[in-house]
């Protein structure tokens, strides 16, 4: 990975990509933990084999998890010849009641009778399952219909209630400033020798302007922007800095960026922002729908990590590997979260950028 050290100080210290922050913080840099988060980081290789699979099964297989006990990948299936394809590619095969074309009718029965504000879902291969959860916003008449719907659906969907209510997650205030509001950045890209940054979309909507402190020179002009649906935005560098592609961790140190892959459930993950700094979590469900009160968000993955207003832009990684942009939670109760990430790849994609 390549540094550069010409940027100013101050911005080489803000601009440690993923927890941009001048605004509350915790009496100390330590890292707070989940008690539900595991050991088990995908390899390199276990990345490679999930996005070998999703291209050679597509639809045949009913997701993929990450084992905590033996830190294999696992590729679930219904069918022999679904079962062969995934032996073929070296992967650990289960044998599941619903298939993927089970569980996507499922969440579509979802989005048409029970798109309530306050409820996520997303599918959990772990449990061959669409796991649904319900905020404290959720009204009792509302629980009811969604669990009328649920019970409809045999066995497909699972409820559950969480604490808070899902937002978005911006103050005004502090870290990267935009049009009142503070977030944080994710992570610092590149293309054709430029460098960008790469925040949730809800963000970038704010403002074509960001600076690194509240009412500060401007730092950078957004250039893409895309909420709801999808919920990232990049903002091109503009003031001639040049800094590193690094996470900041809030203890002194910082983490090397070499790549980007789509997180599996099971696995550890870590998320990076301005107001709670260094969170850990475990991926619990992917294709994730939340339904926040200014629009929908397709296609999110949802985690155990902490996080809180302010956060929202930051970087969800494991390692040296960029995962997401943390979109918004319901909040956190203990070491609890529901922290929700747009998958990073998806928004390198849109940008044609890559992190360095």
């Amino acid at each position: 990975m390549r540094r550069d050290s010409r940027a100013p100080l101050s911005l080489s210290l803000l601009l440690l990509v993923g927890a941009l922050g001048l605004g509350a913080t915790p009496a100390t840099a330590a890292e707070v933990h989940s008690a539900a988060a595991p050991s088990a980081i995908p390899s390199a290789s276990a990345y490679a084999l999930d996005a070998t699979v999703e291209r050679t099964l597509g639809a045949d297989t009913a997701g993929t998890y990450l084992d905590r006990t033996t830190g294999e990948l696992v590729v679930t299936v219904t069918t022999d010849r679904a079962e062969e394809q995934a032996r073929a590619t070296g992967a650990t095969v289960r044998r599941v009641a619903r298939s993927a074309a089970q569980l996507d009718a499922a969440i579509e029965t979802l989005e048409a009778e029970a798109k309530i504000t306050g409820t996520s879902w997303g599918v959990d291969p772990r449990t061959n399952q669409v796991a649904v959860e319900a905020d404290s916003s959720v009204s009792a008449r509302d629980m009811a219909r969604l669990e009328a719907v649920a019970k409809r659906l045999g066995g497909a969907v699972s409820i559950s209630r969480v604490p808070g209510v899902f937002h978005r997650e911006v103050l005004g205030g502090g870290a990267i400033y935009g049009g009142g509001s503070r977030c944080s950045a994710a992570f610092n890209v590149t293309k054709g020798g430029a460098r960008y940054f790469v925040t949730a979309g809800h963000c970038t909507n704010i403002s074509a302007n960001w600076s690194a402190s509240s009412g500060g020179s401007v730092i950078g002009v957004r250039e893409g922007t895309s909420f709801p649906t999808n919920d990232y935005g990049i903002v091109r560098y503009t003031d001639g800095s040049s800094p590193a592609g690094t996470v900041d961790l809030y203890n002194g140190s910082t983490q090397d960026i070499t790549s980007a892959a789509n997180a599996v459930v099971g696995q550890a993950i870590r998320k990076s922002g301005s107001t709670t700094k260094v969170t850990s979590g475990t991926v619990t469900a992917v294709n994730v729908t939340v339904n926040y009160g200014d629009g929908p968000v397709y296609g999110m993955v949802r985690t155990t990590a902490c996080s809180a207003g302010g956060d929202s832009g930051g970087a969800h990684f494991a390692g040296t590997v960029a995962l997401g942009i943390h979109s918004g939670s319901s909040g956190c109760s203990g070491t609890a979260g529901s922290a929700i990430h747009q998958p990073v790849v998806e928004a390198l994609q849109a940008y044609g950028v890559s992190v360095y």
